[in-house]
């Protein structure tokens, strides 16, 4: 079997654990039957001798199809992996949706994505990565009693996304480190009130509110102070076509969404002015995990 999980863009801003967005940049997951179990890695992570010795994808894959049929049977595991590693474009969600979707399909049970989403949990405690891979669109969603609630958005393909990336990995766990342990009250009310509005100008393709209902109070500046270029991106891109710009994720990969038409010049620009930085023009995936007999390449 073939499949694919797309990349995702989290938080958006003020939507801290809870909105999140799915790209068009995929990891693709094979898995031939085979005598012994083995794994291949092309692209992202391929340098890295870990990620074939101790490989998260097999491992939850192993624990779910044991779980699912009583057993374990040995594949011939290959990834091509394009969405990078550590940057804030949800490589880890990749895998855990892949990984528990392959079980899935080896076990010969229906795609259940309300199912695997759920399941995502054990693995990833936060709803805005892990919903967005399974689903693709824009997605709202929250935690309920070890459930993910969510609703989706279809984003249409008047919008794209140029996203800009840096050479240097920023740790989600170590970033959370650095973010206030409390927040005064009129902080906390600039975040949901911005966060509530950013929602709802995605549902309703209001897009000229993006720019100020993406501002954000919790996370970014303090995110943003590892690596103060940053601060630079996000000012460049809104001077130049940028409806919004945001800290994709725990980041260091900056969000950018612009119209189709004014791609082009966003990406050139930012090109220009951060030639040591990576900038990729995206549009956005509206489907999530699928399978080969679902997509072509």
């Amino acid at each position: 079997m073939l499949l694919r999980v797309p990349a995702t863009s989290a938080n958006l801003g003020p939507g801290f654990d809870s909105l999140g967005l799915a790209l068009e940049l995929y990891n693709y997951f094979s898995l031939k039957p085979s005598k012994f179990a083995s794994i291949q890695i092309h692209g992202e992570g391929s340098k890295n001798p870990k990620l074939r010795i101790d490989n998260v994808f097999v491992k939850i894959f192993n624990e779910q199809l044991k779980k699912l049929i009583g057993q374990t049977i040995p594949f011939k595991f290959t990834f091509e992996n394009s969405i990078p590693i550590s940057r804030g474009l949800g490589s880890s969600s990749a895998v855990i949706i892949g990984a528990i979707s392959a079980a899935f399909k080896v076990a010969q049970i229906p795609l259940d994505k309300q199912k695997i989403l759920d399941i995502a949990l054990r693995y990833e405690s936060h709803p805005d990565n892990i919903t967005p891979a399974c689903m693709g669109g824009f997605n709202a969603c929250m935690l309920s009693r070890n459930q993910v609630r969510f609703i989706k958005k279809n984003l249409p393909s008047s919008i794209e996304a140029v996203i800009i990336i840096p050479n240097q990995s920023i740790s989600t766990h170590l970033s959370r480190k650095t973010l206030p342990q409390k927040y005064s009250q009129k902080d906390a009310i600039f975040n949901l009130s911005h966060s509530t509005l950013l929602a709802s100008a995605f549902f309703e393709e209001k897009w000229d509110l993006l720019r100020e209902a993406s501002m954000d109070r919790f996370h970014q500046f303090f995110r943003m102070k590892q690596i103060p270029i940053l601060f630079e991106v996000q000012k460049t891109a809104l001077n130049n076509g940028a409806l919004m710009s945001t800290l994709s994720g725990s980041g260091s990969t900056f969000f950018n969404l612009c119209f189709k038409e004014d791609t082009q010049t966003l990406k050139k620009v930012l090109s220009d002015k951060f030639s040591r930085l990576k900038v990729l023009s995206l549009k956005f995936d509206n489907f999530g995990v699928v399978f080969d007999d679902e997509f072509k390449f």
